[in-house]
């Protein structure tokens, strides 16, 4: 059973809650069977996954990548939730794309690309305004992912857990490589979340 939709939903996509409305029960009833979340998910897919993810979406202009995309989490979402950036879903499982695909068409999201490949053969050069990702890697991981999709000025701005400052303090090495500046922890959604959402949030030098 999917958990009741928490007050918080409407605040946070205003109009668009019918679109998150639509994609959060696709994703209840699809996610599992086709390998896209996992069957302790349904329950909270409304607070732990959906909220998350949206929360973060006032962060975000231009055109943003969302690198290893999966079921939508975020770039899905944060699509519905702003209409006026255009978004890049990368993502190198065929099966995944297909559902990105199926779903950006399904709720006519005409601001979403959906790209079939690895960020590390991303072929477009520094050509992001931003990228975001959310349960990819740690950060001294997805540095070297990410960072070389944005152009010079623009952002990484990353979903996190509760680790956020340590994984910035193991990811020294790759920060200082990438010369990334600012780095830094945002908490967002405090009194309007049960659990607020940590992004890590990077300028790319």
């Amino acid at each position: 059973m999917i958990e009741p939709e928490p007050d918080a939903a409407v605040t946070i996509f205003g109009d668009r809650i019918d679109l998150a409305r639509a994609f959060t029960e696709a994703l209840a009833e699809h996610g599992e069977e086709r390998g896209l979340i996992g069957p302790l998910e349904v329950p909270r897919l409304w607070s732990r996954h959906i909220l998350n993810c949206a929360v973060a979406a006032p962060l975000f202009s231009g055109r943003v990548g969302d690198v290893g995309s999966g079921a939508g989490l975020p770039g899905l979402v944060l699509a519905i939730a702003r209409p006026d950036v255009e978004w890049v879903l990368i993502e190198p499982m065929e099966r995944r794309v297909a559902w990105l695909e199926e779903q950006a068409s399904n709720l006519g999201l005409d601001n979403v690309e959906v790209v079939r490949a690895r960020a590390e053969d991303w072929a477009w050069g520094r050509s992001l305004d931003a990228v975001t990702a959310r349960a990819v890697s740690a950060l001294r991981t997805l540095i070297p992912l990410t960072a070389p999709l944005v152009r010079e000025g623009g952002e990484l701005v990353l979903l996190k857990g509760a680790g956020a400052a340590n994984e910035i303090t193991a990811a020294e090495k790759q920060i200082r490589r990438f010369t990334l500046s600012d780095v830094h922890v945002e908490v967002i959604g405090e009194g309007l979340l049960e659990e607020p959402t940590r992004v890590v949030r990077a300028t790319v030098n």
